[in-house]
């Protein structure tokens, strides 16, 4: 069975300096591609001719104040070879779109309109680019690094928070530091 390394290595064979070296990090593979414009022809490849047969992820990343600000990040997987490799991209502010991998794998559908819709991220040629937890006509991207960490009020009453959302967290946040992890579980401090 081949590597992880290995097959990085014949995808680099195949599209040469398109993609520099790739780096190990804790057992993990990631090639950053150059010209985020392939990336619809390196998935092909790497679905067609190395068995990654699954897109399990596609995230988008505000890497502010790094430039270019956007980095879209692509989880392949083989489910012959068991090998798991990490495609990544780099978008400027300026464009904010990237080729839609959807004609690959299906599953990038969904996946793609999620990073549109938290991040503004566009995937040209995408066949249905809209929101997908937001709701239509909501004027911001939630996981940007400029967004607030309260919330945007809004003037939707009985739709959405009339109010900026509160930081207070729930039951589900932890208690930073503590005598012990135990104290700084949500259900012991609910209990209490």
């Amino acid at each position: 069975m081949p590597t992880s390394l290995e097959l990085a290595g014949r995808l680099r064979e195949a599209f040469g300096d398109l993609l520099p070296a790739p780096v190990e990090f804790r057992g993990e593979v990631t090639l950053t591609l150059v010209d985020a414009e392939r990336i619809a022809d390196v998935c092909s490849f790497a679905k067609r001719e190395l068995g990654f047969d699954m897109l399990t992820d596609l995230t988008g990343m505000d890497e502010t104040p790094n430039d270019p600000r956007w980095a879209v990040v692509y989880e392949l997987f083989g489910t012959a070879h068991t090998a798991h490799l990490r495609l990544k991209v780099r978008v400027s502010e300026e464009k904010s779109e990237v080729p839609t991998v959807s004609g690959v794998w299906r599953t990038a559908d969904w996946h793609e309109r999620e990073a549109y819709d938290m991040l503004g991220i566009r995937f040209a040629g995408h066949p249905d680019l809209r929101r997908i937890l937001m709701w239509d006509g909501y004027p911001y991207f939630p996981l940007r690094k400029d967004f607030p960490l309260a919330g945007k009020p809004t003037e939707l009453p009985e739709t959405a928070f009339t109010r900026a959302a509160p930081l207070e967290g729930g039951p589900f946040v932890t208690v930073a530091g503590g005598k012990d992890s135990i104290l700084r579980e949500p259900r012991a401090r609910t209990e209490a």
